[in-house]
This record gives C-alpha cells, sequence and structure tokens, in this order.
C-alpha cells in the first residue's frame, strides 16, 4: 500500500494529540511508510489539527498553505480536532488532499494508502521503525487512556469533536506501553480529556488501578500522570508516589 513512501507528520494542540499522532506513526511505519525528515523529504504530509479557539483554527490553515508552497508534491492529510468540526471549510481549501476527522483515525492509514497507492496497489508489510524514529526524537510518549468528555460546558468544544466519555481497557495500555518501552522510551505520559473518569465504564477499575497494573507489568522507567481535576486525587492513587517510578507531579487545572 505504501512501499516506499515517506510521511511526515506535525501536531498541534494537546497531549491527546500528541498520543493520536504517535499511534498513526505506529500504523503508517507498519503499512510500509518510513519518517521524512522534513516536508521537502515527504510524499505525504499529516497535520493534526486543534481546534479550540479560531486562534488554532488559523494556525493550521496557515500550515497547510506553507506545507504546500515547500512540497507542491506532496499529499496534505488534515486530521484532529478541526477537521472533526468543520470538515467542509477544510475540504474547500484547494491544498487539502484529504479531510479525516478524530472518528476517522482508526482508519486513517488505510485512508491514506489508497489516495497515495490508488486501489490497485499490494499492501506493504512494514514495522513498527516509523515510531522508533519518532521516538528517538523525544524520550516521552504519550498514551492515550480515555478520551471524550460527559461535562458539556458552554464555552467548550471538545465534547463536540471528542465524543462521550469512553476508556481504554487496561490490558491494551499496558501492551502500548511494553511496546514504547521495548523501543527504548523512557517515559510514558498517561493523557485523555478526562483523566480522573478514567474506568467508570470498564468493570472494577479507575485510574489507581491502572497506574498499579503499569508498575506491575511492565518495565517503564517513568510514568507521569497528565491533567487531573483535584478531586480525582484519591488515597489509592496517593499511595503509589512512594513507588520511585511513577512522576510525583500532578498537573491541575485552574479557571477563574
Amino acid at each position: 500500500m505504501a512501499d516506499g513512501l515517506s510521511v511526515v507528520m506535525e501536531t498541534h494542540g494537546c497531549k491527546l494529540n500528541q498520543a493520536d499522532t504517535q499511534l498513526l506513526s505506529r500504523e503508517l511505519g507498519l503499512a510500509g511508510y518510513t519518517v521524512a525528515q522534513s516536508i521537502e523529504e515527504a510524499d505525504v504530509y499529516v497535520l493534526n489539527t486543534c481546534t479550540v479557539t479560531h486562534v488554532a483554527d488559523r494556525k493550521a490553515r496557515q500550515a497547510v498553505r506553507a506545507a504546500k508552497r515547500r512540497n507542491p508534491n506532496s499529499i496534505v492529510v488534515v486530521t484532529g480536532c478541526y477537521a472533526q468540526r468543520s470538515p467542509d471549510d477544510l475540504s474547500s481549501m484547494p491544498e487539502i488532499d484529504l479531510v479525516a476527522g478524530n472518528v476517522s483515525k482508526p482508519s486513517l492509514a488505510g485512508m491514506i494508502g489508497n489516495l497515495a497507492s490508488g486501489p490497485e496497489s499490494a499492501c506493504a508489510v512494514g514495522s513498527d521503525e516509523a515510531l522508533a524514529q519518532v521516538l528517538r526524537i523525544r524520550s516521552r510518549a504519550m498514551v492515550k487512556i480515555q478520551e471524550g468528555c460527559d461535562q458539556v460546558c458552554a464555552y467548550c468544544i471538545v465534547p463536540t469533536v471528542r465524543g462521550r466519555e469512553r476508556s481504554i481497557p487496561v490490558d491494551d495500555i499496558v501492551a502500548t506501553a511494553k511496546s514504547y518501552a521495548d523501543m527504548g522510551c523512557q517515559e510514558v505520559v498517561l493523557t485523555g480529556t478526562q483523566l480522573g473518569s478514567y474506568g467508570f465504564d470498564l468493570e472494577n477499575t479507575d485510574i489507581a488501578d491502572l497506574v498499579r497494573n503499569l508498575l506491575e507489568r511492565t518495565e517503564v522507567p517513568r510514568i507521569r500522570i497528565s491533567s487531573l481535576q483535584p478531586q480525582d486525587i484519591s488515597d489509592d492513587l496517593l499511595a503509589l508516589c512512594n513507588v520511585p517510578r511513577l512522576c510525583t507531579h500532578f498537573h491541575f487545572p485552574l479557571k477563574s
């Protein structure tokens, strides 16, 4: 599907988008892509967008135009929250070849392959090398543990573009963390939209149980938890702070 093609990825916005980009890197690597060092060298340019403000939308459009100027022959793909919220606006831009919202991210690698190689091309067998190349640049990997938000605040677009809350099973997260450790990653950051609600839709688990599983079942040197609400800190979670591999750092967002 993508034998010999190279891709460069750019990420705007939050750690959740960074986690999605790393997963997409892995999928593209397994599909036979290699990672280009610059847009000028890439066959495919993928922009993972943010849409939390109008400024973020403008930056995305500017990035797309700049990428096409630097490499007019590249295939330009836009995904992420802006693509989820305003696909028609982005599709109207002549520089863009494919728009795929957040709900399409799991199948994006195949969509890019079809666009790049055509329906008659054979599927190439790749490896994790694409993601490994990304992680050589950064020793920290983002691991998505949940997505979505059920708190529909009037001022916030996140529930619209990320959907309702849903948790990723513990075993899947452990497997992802192990794969990053095998690639030499020194730290994983647990990220999501509402980390404190992790496990509400799973049986007998919460974020403390997830962290305990990661500490016991993986050899990742450092595990860090991204943003939490103050009410999300439980006694069970605090008790795990005695384990040196868990970074004793909590980030609390404050709103006026």
